[in-house]
């Protein structure tokens, strides 16, 4: 059957190229179902799906990127169909007319609260292969860890309960998948228990940002890499010998930049940069911490995206001498984490206070690891240029100069102070900038570090 190309949005293409695969799966299904009671076994293969070479949907697109064969387009319609056309999967309910069970080959689950039939790694086994054990152990390839859709997380097979078989578990698609082959479009991660982590925008341009020589010199090469990645990894070969991604420190004093540089380097690049909530990452429970950080780096793989770690040492800290239990597995933590991260494929930056609160052997794994000191003299001078806003001038006798060369303060810090004496200016309806405004939001600026002025 071929499918005349549609002029239709990519969900209402998605929508037609699924409702004949669907039409498809129904059949295998049947014919599936006819043969418990047969003699015989049916090569799937000639159950031919319909011909979708010329398909403009996402969904067919897909199917060709992948150069997906009849098993792996089963897999994607059985994962797609409990979200789509739940219908399709009532027949498997069947029941065993001698046991009057469901019938064990099929397998499937039954959800809390979808009333439909979900789909197990079983489930697949049975529509691709029947009870030809040489197929049913071909068809199990498509869950292996180097089989693209398990690669790229096209198709997820939920862990089973202990001591029973591993394609027990539910097979479901992945969350972007799901939405690239329904509406036609990548769905950003949202934040959640399971994906804790906040997408960072800024309106902000690199011309707002102030940054002392040492620390532009640094992001050079950080830039550079995510340029020519590709390149350096395959064009050249040294892919073999380099681990994948790219991991940054950064560290310095609060407000000195560190998460607008992180933000800036995701917008200069069209990555969207997420901030780790490491009050959601962090367990008191042995083992949770790990867990959580697998699932954001799982889910991260598959979605081009900038990792931020603020306040890194919380998560990274370095390991202690082991006295007891807490400190043998605190320290298995750190191991672990020190792994995941080198295996991370993507870009991931780490920032911190204080570059000494980190564990060493993270140091030594980092690619760059740049400072953000406390601005100089000019750059403070150029930090309250940028900071001042054109509607409202300074005081008379007021300049940039001197409050550049009285007070050491970060950028942030600036930035403070600045929303402080313009409020207080807005309030008296006025649009000058005091010099007593600025001199006490310095002073609260000031004693938030432990200082006086």
């Amino acid at each position: 059957m071929v499918i005349p190309p549609p002029t239709q949005t990519p969900a209402a293409a998605n929508a037609e190229a699924l409702d004949a695969d669907f039409v498809w799966l129904s059949h295998v299904i049947d014919v599936r179902l006819d043969e418990l009671n047969g003699p015989d076994t049916v090569d799937i293969r000639d159950c031919a799906p319909p011909d979708l070479a010329d398909h403009p949907s996402p969904y067919a697109n897909f199917l060709t990127h992948y150069e997906a064969g009849v098993i792996e387009r089963l897999g994607v319609l059985l994962a797609l169909a409990p979200h789509v056309r739940p219908s399709v999967l009532d027949p498997l309910f069947a029941p065993n007319g001698t046991s009057g069970r469901g019938h064990t080959d099929v397998g499937g689950l039954q959800g809390r609260q979808h009333g439909g039939f979900l789909p197990t790694g079983e489930t697949l086994l049975f529509l691709g292969a029947g009870r030809d054990l040489t197929t049913r152990f071909a068809v199990q390839r498509i869950f292996e860890r180097d089989h693209p859709f398990t690669a790229h997380g096209v198709l997820h097979l939920d862990a089973s309960p202990p001591g029973e078989p591993d394609l027990a578990g539910a097979l479901r698609p992945g969350d972007e998948i799901c939405d690239l082959l329904t509406q036609g479009t990548l769905r950003k991660p949202d934040f959640s228990s399971g994906f804790p982590a906040r997408l960072l925008t800024t309106q902000m341009t690199w011309d707002d940002l102030v940054l002392s020589p040492d620390t532009t010199d640094g992001l050079r090469e950080l830039e550079a890499w995510l340029d020519h990645a590709d390149d350096l990894l395959n064009g050249w070969g040294l892919g073999r010998r380099l681990p994948p991604g790219y991991r940054c420190l950064f560290h310095g004093p609060p407000g000195t930049g560190k998460t607008l540089t992180a933000t800036l380097l995701g917008a200069r690049t069209d990555l969207d940069v997420y901030r780790i909530d490491l009050s959601m990452v962090v367990s008191k429970y042995i083992g949770e911490t790990e867990k959580n950080l697998e699932r954001i780096f799982q889910r991260a793989e598959h979605v081009p995206c900038l990792l931020f770690f603020d306040e890194a040492e919380s998560l990274f800290g370095t390991r202690t001498e082991v006295s007891d239990a807490h400190d043998r597995y605190a320290n298995q933590e750190v191991a672990y984490l020190l792994q995941r991260i080198e295996d991370y494929p993507g870009l991931v930056v780490l920032a911190t206070n204080l570059k000494s609160n980190l564990d060493e052997a993270f140091l030594r794994r980092f690619q760059a690891v740049i400072p953000f000191p406390m601005p100089g003299r000019r750059e403070r001078a150029e930090l309250w240029a940028l900071a001042l806003p054109d509607a409202a001038p300074l005081e008379e006798g007021i300049t940039v100069d001197e409050l550049a060369d009285r007070y050491e303060l970060s950028g942030g810090a600036i930035t403070n102070v600045v929303r402080y004496a313009a409020l207080l200016a807005l309030a008296r309806e006025e649009d000058t900038l005091r010099r007593a405004d600025l001199v006490g939001g310095i002073r609260r600026e000031i004693i938030k570090d432990g200082k006086t002025l």
